[in-house]
């Protein structure tokens, strides 16, 4: 059974970091990606890796500020979070796929954790 499970939200000041990260079991992915769903708004994806790091993809609003890295040895992924906005605010999804597809296209994933909420108060 495959699962992924996202931890290391929270809520942080403006300015601050977070690292969450998202543990992969019952498979392995040639893709991981992070999405996020702030309230009444629709999912964005946010950043996303190749293998170990051969291509990576960032929106545009976290580009400078987001690091997306993984650990294939423990078959997870992580978002290093620097500068950290109020706008920010948002539930955090981890997406996996085997196959090609695009970086923001959510059909083009397979598998979806469950979120980590993560809060920047001004």
């Amino acid at each position: 059974q495959v699962r992924l499970v996202e931890s290391g939200g929270g809520l942080v000041q403006a300015g601050g970091s977070l690292r969450p990260s998202c543990a992969a079991s019952g498979s392995t992915f040639s893709t991981m990606s992070w999405f996020r769903q702030a309230p009444g708004k629709e999912r964005d994806f946010v950043a996303g890796i190749i293998g170990n790091g051969a291509s990576t993809g960032y929106a545009d609003s976290v580009k400078g500020r987001f690091t997306i890295s993984r650990d294939n040895v423990k078959n997870t992924v992580y978002l290093q979070m620097s500068s950290l906005k109020p706008d920010d605010t948002a539930l955090y999804y981890c997406a996996a796929r085997k196959g090609l597809g695009r970086w923001s296209h959510l059909d083009d994933y397979d598998y979806w954790g469950q979120g980590t909420q993560v809060t920047i108060s001004a």
